[in-house]
Order: C-alpha cells, then structure tokens, then sequence
C-alpha cells in the first residue's frame, strides 16, 4: 500500500497498478503523505526534502544531462513504487516531470511510441512539452 490518494492531482497509474506522483515544485507541497523517495528534476540541486532524494540535473525545456544516472534513477523509483510512495517533480511539474513520467511507463511496460499519449491521458494533457523531449521518450525503450 503506497498511502497516496489514488484520485488526487497529478498522481499517475502505471499499467502495473504502481502510483506515482508528478508535480512542480513552485506549488505549495500537497496535504498528505510525503513521498518516500523523490526525484528532483532541476538544473540546480535542489533544497533538501527531509526523504531519500536524488537530483537530475535537467535543464528547463531540455533533456537530462547524464542520461544513464537518469535511468537508473527512474529504475529505482519504478522499483520503489512497489510498496512505497514515490514523487517526481520540477518547477513546473508537466515538461520535465511528464517526460520522466513517460520512461516510467515505458519501464512499466507501455510501448516508447505510445508512451507520451499514456502520460496525457493519464497525468497531464501538455506533459512532455517539446520535440526533443519526445524523441527523448520514444528512444527510451531501445
């Protein structure tokens, strides 16, 4: 049992049943829970959280600078969303943080090409804001 409210904003259903939460950090921190382990997607590191972390460094609008570490990093959350509550977040919370969502999914087993379309659907309509992103997403898988 992960403890996040499965209907509230920006949480997202993987095709295995695993929830994790999306969000931009220039909102205030949602009322709840707090996550378990987050991943901060930012071109700075972020402030310390007070729970397991790890920072991305990923530019606003861009692609993650280390993309192995970023795979990794994203294994690791889909791992720990099995039975712990897991965020990942940017300032805004729909480019960077849907482009992450989208490798989820395509970990959780969503094909690259289908991904982007699963997180609007599912999470937010203007996720993966950019073309590079997109091409980040559907070269993911391979």
């Amino acid at each position: 049992m992960t403890g996040w409210d499965e209907d509230g904003d920006g949480v997202l259903r993987l095709p295995s049943g695993r929830l994790v939460r999306g969000r931009g950090l220039r909102r205030a921190m949602p009322t709840g829970h707090p996550p378990h382990f987050g991943i901060y997607l930012q071109g700075a590191p972020p402030p310390e959280f007070g729970w397991d972390s790890r920072w991305v460094r990923w530019p606003d609008f861009w692609l993650p600078r280390d993309r192995p570490y970023t795979a990794e990093v994203l294994t690791e959350a889909l791992r720990r969303a099995d039975g712990e509550r897991v965020e990942i977040a940017c300032t805004g919370g729909v480019g960077r943080t849907g482009t992450a969502l989208a490798c989820l999914a395509v970990l959780d087993g969503v094909p690259p090409g289908e991904a982007v379309a699963f997180v609007r659907r599912h999470f937010h309509r203007h996720a993966v804001e950019t073309p590079w992103q997109k091409r980040f997403v559907q070269r993911f898988g391979g």
